[in-house]
Parts: C-alpha cells; structure tokens; sequence
C-alpha cells in the first residue's frame, strides 16, 4: 500500500499533491484535506514592570515614606519612621536594651569635629538633654587638666550608644586620624553607632569612610534637628 509522503514533503502545492503515490489526483486522505506544516504562534517575551516602593533606598535616588513605628516608639509618639530607619536602629536598639543593667551609664556618646563643638553640636546635646536624655560630651565633661584621650576612652565605655554628626568639618578631620576617628574606631566595632548626618551627604562621607557610610542613620536633609533628637530619645530611652 502507498504510502503518503506529505509528513516529510508536504502537500503545500497541488503538484507536490500530484507526485504523492497515495494522495496523486486524489482531493484529500481518509477525510483529511492536505497537510499543513505545523507553525507555531510567535512567541512575545512578557514585559515585566518594576512596581518600586514610595521612594526608595539611599542607592535608588531616595527613600521610602515615614510611615512606620518601631516597637519602641511610645503610643504617643509623633514620630515615624522610613523601613530603612527602622533596620538600621534596630540593632542599636538590642545594644540599649543589652546595657540597661550596667549602672552609672550616660544615654549617649555625642562624637563630633573640634570645629562644631560651640555650634551645632552643642544644638544637638541641648535638644537630647531638654528629652531628658543624659549625653557624654567634651565640652562638659573633661574637666580642667584632665587627659583627654583617657576622658573620652571612660565616656566611651559608661555610654549606652554613640553617635557621630557627620558635618563638613568633620569630613575635613577624618583623614588626619585625630580623636574623632579613635572614637569611631570603638563604636564602629560595635553595634553602637548611629551617624547624625548633618550639611553633607552621605555620598561625601563614602568618599572619606566608606565604612562609616554603610552604617545607615539619620540626615537632617529629610527632619529637623529636633525630630533627629525626638528619635534618638525614643530609641534610648527605656
């Protein structure tokens, strides 16, 4: 019995009908009218969108919404929080809560450049101490005569958490390796820091400690100076 060759030369023309030994003349097969080459649909790539967040993180060009409270943030707390300030408080939250049963210890650790330490430096520990809110800092706690490496190494250690406020002028220490960065260099070593970003970026700071630039903290480009000491109250206060 002939058999049909349209599954290997088709039956795409009426000639190529004509030469098929089963099918020669003939207008169909067992109801079967030609043989058509299966084509398969074209394919399209699916598109994906990027659904992004309200804003994003510092890398993506900006951050997300104040939109959340930290576990704590009082029930009467006007403040909130971005989720990427809330990552990076947590773990100096944990170091509060670790250091509450250790007696005599301040709050926090105020580490700042020689140059702010009349201006906004001073703003800033006003602001904590009106929150009652108990900070190590130079101008009030190194008394006369007394050494100073020696002075900021006991504040160090009998201060719950540190913070750095990250200005021009510290930007402009840093490299020298002066008592700033010895303090850094303690705190950095512990989930204890939190930078205070203050008339620069954190693009800048990257330029002079990239490790100090991966902790993330608080920028007074997006709150205030008081909202910055109202979060840094919360966070220590127990």
């Amino acid at each position: 019995m002939a058999r049909c060759t349209a599954p290997v030369r088709g039956h795409r023309t009426a000639s190529a009908r004509a030469e098929c030994p089963a099918c020669g003349g003939r207008g169909g097969y067992g109801g079967y009218s030609g043989y058509r080459s299966y084509s398969p649909p074209p394919y399209s790539s699916p598109s994906y969108s990027s659904s992004g967040s309200s804003g994003g993180g510092r890398g993506s060009g900006g951050r997300s919404s104040r939109s959340t409270k930290p576990r704590w943030s009082g029930a009467g707390s006007s403040q909130f929080y971005t989720p990427e300030e809330v990552r990076a408080l947590t773990p100096i939250r944990d170091t509060v809560e670790k250091r509450a049963s250790l007696p005599d210890l301040r709050h926090i650790f105020l580490c700042h450049a020689w140059d702010d330490r009349q201006g906004v430096a001073k703003e800033l520990c006003d602001l904590l101490v009106a929150r009652n809110v108990s900070v190590w800092f130079s101008e009030n706690d190194i008394g006369l005569g007394e050494p100073f490496l020696r002075a900021i190494d006991k504040g160090l250690a009998k201060s719950r958490i540190g913070i750095v406020l990250v200005t021009p002028a510290l930007l402009k220490r840093l490299p020298a390796a002066g008592v700033a960065d010895k303090e850094l260099s303690v705190l950095l070593a512990r989930d204890q820091l939190v930078p205070i970003v203050h008339n620069t970026t954190y693009e800048a700071l990257r330029e002079v400690s990239p490790m100090l630039a991966s902790r993330n903290g608080l920028e007074t480009a997006e709150m205030s100076m008081a909202d910055v000491a109202a979060k840094l109250a919360e966070l220590v206060t127990l």
